[in-house]
């Protein structure tokens, strides 16, 4: 590993750490000016290809899940950890499958589920783009089940 400061071919590694989204967090020393860096490696898989609904492919981007999230979570209670917690479950059962290509509806679905749990309003927000709401009877029939559970309890 290259010092980013110096530029000197050496370092050692000083702390290595599992990070929660698939990666290694390494904390090197560079052995010519002692200087301190952090770095994160992360496994290379075979690239996953989503299926859009035109039938077309793209690569897997797990920034694209986060931004939808973020969306959906625009002004709520949920914090910045809960949502990259939701997005290291959500590529994680991508990753479990073993696919090497999946349709984006099913990675919708694994958002949408981890998001009923998370917070009912970024649901229904969520719900509302992924389902293509028409009008509201659309919400209706999904927030039943919702209203109902709550009667419930």
């Amino acid at each position: 590993m290259r010092c980013p400061f110096c530029k000197h071919d050496e370092t050692k590694v000083i702390d290595s750490r599992n990070s929660q989204d698939f990666s290694i967090r390494r904390r090197r020393e560079c052995l010519e000016c002692s200087r301190r860096f952090t770095t994160y490696e992360r496994i290379e898989e075979s690239p996953i290809k989503v299926i859009k609904k035109d039938g077309s492919r793209v690569p897997f981007d797990r920034n694209r899940i986060r931004a939808g999230i973020e969306k959906a979570c625009y002004k709520r209670p949920v914090s910045n950890e809960q949502i990259d917690g939701v997005v290291s479950e959500v590529e994680a059962a991508i990753y479990e499958d073993g696919l090497r290509e999946l349709p984006s509806r099913q990675i919708g679905e694994l958002v949408f589920s981890a998001l009923r749990d998370l917070d009912k309003v970024a649901f229904v927000r969520f719900a509302s783009v992924y389902r293509e709401f028409k009008d509201v009877n659309d919400f209706v029939d999904e927030l039943q089940p919702i209203l109902n559970d709550l009667d419930e309890k």
